[in-house]
């Protein structure tokens, strides 16, 4: 059985160094713990950090972490869906809204549950996805200023989460003067200024960041210290918090072309030569107890750099070992670092065991 393994040394490292980033210039910031997909094991890990802050998009993991420690400023970080309403006031002190309507609803369920419930209100910023815009931002606060049981926490925006726009100090400076224009219109204190997620770390280590944006998400630089502008891993960070490990179940010198008839794969694809042309006859194949159910190769990379992933079915990858200089025998386990996404799927997948070192 495949299993992804969490180290705690590197995790509490990564977190260590982000949280003096974010001390030093006094920003607030709370852990994307959607990663991790409910999972129990990995959110007391997080817990244990000593965060008091989690966002997460699925209300079902804001209830479980609330169950660890209800003293947790829990946050949903995407508009709210009218059937989640109630349990988002439950479970959520604060939700991230786009929508008079839904705002509305919150606060008719937020008096039912005699709570108050904090929202963020998000801003197109250019990348497409969720925000107000501009134009409508003074207009939309005002009308939120009037409902019971709301308060409004702050403004916010994301970056490079659906079009691939990149923060820049500009767009953070215009994220700014809306804060300026909301108060002085409405003589009001706007608290949290939510800058982005971990995309825009690398403005603040270049202190190219506005006072005034005074609070992150952070989930993919704390799991994998990675620089979204770069794609280098941030200097005093680490990159391997999360590895896999998958069994090899087979071992065969095999031909490198297949024989028959061709078709598509279970996945759609068929098979090409120009992929053969620069190989030998043969090739020494291992097959791995893991798959297309659990994974996407694309994301994962063997820590032996000598093998090359050939292609996965649904349950079983096959990798190339012919020019590793390791002897590999059945039932040796192979190492992969994971990107992101690949991190998503293996945990989600509940045939995947999930292991702490």
């Amino acid at each position: 059985m495949a299993f992804i393994k969490l180290y705690r040394k590197k995790l509490e490292e990564n977190y260590a160094f982000l949280d003096t980033i974010f001390k030093s210039r006094n920003i607030q910031w709370g852990v994307v713990s959607k990663l991790l997909c409910g999972n129990k094991i990995y959110l007391k890990e997080i817990i244990a950090l000593g965060v008091r802050e989690i966002h997460d998009s699925r209300v079902s993991n804001l209830k479980k972490i609330k169950a660890l420690d209800p003293e947790i400023q829990t946050v949903y970080i995407k508009p709210p869906a009218k059937r989640s309403i109630e349990s988002i006031v439950r479970y959520a002190d604060i939700s991230f809204n786009t929508e008079i309507y839904t705002i509305q609803l919150l606060s008719e369920e937020a008096v039912k549950q005699n709570k108050t419930h904090k929202i963020i209100i998000m801003i197109e910023m250019g990348d497409l996805r969720e925000g107000v815009m501009g134009e409508e931002l003074i207009d939309f606060y005002g009308t939120i200023l009037k409902m019971p049981n709301i308060e409004i926490s702050g403004i916010g925006t994301n970056f490079n989460c659906l079009s691939g726009v990149m923060p820049t100090q500009d767009k953070l400076i215009q994220l700014s003067l809306y804060k300026q224009l909301i108060e002085a219109k409405f003589n009001i204190s706007i608290p949290f200024v939510s800058g982005g997620t971990s995309v825009t770390v690398p403005l603040l280590l270049k202190n190219a960041r506005p006072m005034a944006v005074n609070h992150f998400r952070i989930g993919e630089a704390l799991f994998f210290g990675k620089d979204l502008f770069t794609g280098n891993t941030i200097e005093g960070m680490h990159n391997d918090v999360f590895k896999l490990y998958a069994e090899i179940i087979e071992i065969t010198e095999k031909p490198n072309t297949p024989t028959g008839e061709l078709g598509e794969n279970v996945a759609g694809n068929s098979f090409s030569m120009d992929a053969v042309t620069d190989l030998g006859d043969t090739s020494l194949r291992a097959i791995l107890d893991i798959g297309l159910l659990d994974m996407q190769p694309q994301y994962i990379e063997s820590d032996d750099t000598d093998i090359t992933i050939v292609d996965a079915s649904s349950d079983m990858l096959v990798i190339d070992i012919s020019n590793s200089k390791k002897n590999y025998k059945i039932g040796d386990l192979v190492a992969f670092k994971i990107r992101y996404m690949g991190a998503l799927y293996l945990l989600n997948s509940a045939y995947i065991e999930k292991i702490i070192e």
